[in-house]
């Protein structure tokens, strides 16, 4: 057999390479899409997901689970992406914060810079998001690690409808907490995006 070619995707709003096995067509191949939203208010900070999982044009998980405490749960973190993938990363990320005292900005550019320049690490397909109450990150595999001016991280191919929505009842309903402004956020996704469902996993701290 050869090998796998490859084919670029687009994901959450960077451009990675999918693997593509011989003799199979690029619609085929595991399409990486969810919807991650976080949002700080009034002093908490809450991270959700939907669970769809989807291979191709086949829905084969409705709960999967995209988000989880970190560091003795002081933090959330969700990813889109491959989940063998998020995992390694979420760990490395965890020993970063173990080394660096819990400083979740230091720690999460130390993880950047071994993401993109350590030879296994950089193979590695994902987007993170983490949020702490004090502040939100992305991260992802260029190096990147952005924190949002508006309190609100969103991720995945439903990212951009999530993100429209929060910042929209962020402005004009000042009573919704920030878990009621992910929950309405992730539905709306839901309703737009084709790899978004209605189940949702959402997180809160404070």
């Amino acid at each position: 057999m050869g090998r796998p070619r490859r084919e670029v995707d687009f994901l959450g709003g960077i451009v990675v390479e999918a693997q593509v096995a011989p003799g199979l067509e690029p619609n085929a191949r595991i399409l990486r899409s969810t919807t991650v939203v976080g949002v700080r208010r009034a002093g908490k900070v809450a991270l959700g997901s939907d669970g769809q999982a989807t291979m191709g044009t086949t829905v084969m998980k409705h709960n999967a689970q995209k988000v989880r405490s970190l560091y003795d749960g002081k933090l959330l973190a969700g990813f889109a992406g491959a989940t063998a993938d998020a995992f390694t990363l979420f760990e490395r990320y965890e020993e970063k914060l173990q080394q660096y005292g819990g400083n979740i900005t230091r720690s999460a550019v130390e993880l950047a810079k071994d993401w993109r320049t350590d030879r296994y690490l950089r193979r590695l397909e994902a987007l993170l998001a983490v949020a702490a109450p004090e502040r939100l990150l992305l991260i992802s595999g260029t190096g990147d690690v952005i924190e949002p001016d508006d309190d609100i991280v969103a991720i995945g191919s439903g990212g951009p409808y999530a993100l429209a929505a929060a910042r929209a009842l962020m402005s004009t309903h000042d009573e919704m907490s920030a878990r009621d402004v992910v929950e309405k956020s992730l539905s709306i996704a839901a309703d737009i995006c084709i790899y978004t469902n209605h189940n949702r996993t959402i997180l809160e701290l404070e």
